[in-house]
């Protein structure tokens, strides 16, 4: 299975306990994927979860049938996703790559990661950039335009 056919849902993190399990780190809100009996592909690779528990602060905690090395990330096929309702929804995964621009048409950038923070997502910029996920911020998403379009003034240092 190709690296575009799959959609990371986590990390192997630290090791937790004596029979092999882990944390997840980064991981996916649809925790079904770590169900015991589910696959997940760690490096292209199949392994199925063997056993589900939760750590410190709730965090998904499994067992793999396999060892696989810390770091390595944690996905499922992309068309195991569910399908979306709204044409205004999209995974934030799908923003990776995309260029980014202002109103205006100024040029920003291209999204280089989204990042997880308590208060909303930001998009951080190949430009060093940092846009929040927002409303305010973010005016149009188009995916199959592969561009955000941003209100001015959010990109502007302070």
């Amino acid at each position: 299975m190709g690296s575009d056919d799959l959609v990371p849902v986590g990390r192997v993190g630290k090791p937790h306990g004596v029979d092999g399990g882990f944390f997840v780190e980064g991981a996916s809100e649809r925790e079904d994927v770590f169900c015991a009996g589910a696959t997940l592909y760690a490096g292209g690779q199949p392994v199925k979860v063997v056993a589900l528990r939760h750590g410190s602060g709730g965090r998904p905690v499994i067992r793999l049938d396999r060892h696989v090395e810390r770091g390595s990330e944690l996905a499922v096929p992309r068309a195991t996703l569910p399908q979306l309702d709204d044409e205004d929804e999209f995974y934030v995964f799908e923003l990776v790559g995309l260029s980014v621009e202002e109103e205006n048409g100024r040029m920003l950038g291209t999204v280089r990661e989204v990042l997880e923070y308590p208060g909303n997502d930001v998009l951080e910029l190949d430009s060093g950039a940092s846009l929040p996920l927002v409303e305010a911020c973010v005016r149009q998403v188009d995916l199959p335009g592969r561009r955000i379009v941003v209100a001015a003034g959010f990109a502007d240092p302070e």
